[in-house]
């Protein structure tokens, strides 16, 4: 009777803990898809921020149609194509607000000091993701996640190359 009530405790055990590695994982998971919606708002946030700003006095015609495309493209860009888009409006927006000669009105004073927040704010969102990203990849590592398949059909969490860049 006693080995029977071993086995039973062994086997009751080994079923919490597989229940409570499932129920972390599937938190982490949440956790990543919820980092990345808040970043993917302000990425279209700053997109839109962008549009305004080619739409200003700030840009020139060249620079504003330039800015325009990278802005539509980050906003249209599928998953794969994400990171290119990204970096293209990061780019053209730091070349912008670098030639920027003279902002003087009140409303592009509050554009590009609006854009300055929405940056900080998407450097701390990224941060946010990828150490997301990174907890959410070692649990899914452990021996007994991938043995019992306890992520089940859920895709494997990934860093985009433009949460790397340099804002």
């Amino acid at each position: 009777m006693n080995k029977y009530f071993l086995i039973a405790a062994i086997v009751s055990i080994l079923a919490w803990y597989l229940t409570f590695l499932a129920t972390r994982l599937d938190r982490l998971h949440g956790r990543v898809e919820t980092s990345w919606a808040n970043l993917d708002g302000l990425l279209q946030r700053r997109a839109a921020i962008a549009i305004e700003i080619a739409r200003s006095e700030i840009a020139d015609p060249a620079s504003a149609l330039l800015l325009t495309f990278t802005a539509h493209q980050a906003r249209e860009a599928s998953v794969r194509d994400r990171s290119q888009a990204e970096s293209g409006l990061t780019g053209a927006l730091s070349i912008l607000l670098e030639n920027a000669e003279s902002i003087s009105t009140p409303i592009e004073l509050s554009l590009v000091q609006e854009l300055d927040e929405l940056t900080a704010k998407i450097k701390v969102a990224i941060a946010m993701h990828i150490e997301a990203v990174t907890r959410t990849q070692m649990v899914r590592k452990k021996f007994l996640i991938r043995f019992f398949r306890l992520a089940g059909h859920a895709p494997e969490p990934m860093v985009y190359e433009f949460e790397g860049d340099v804002f």
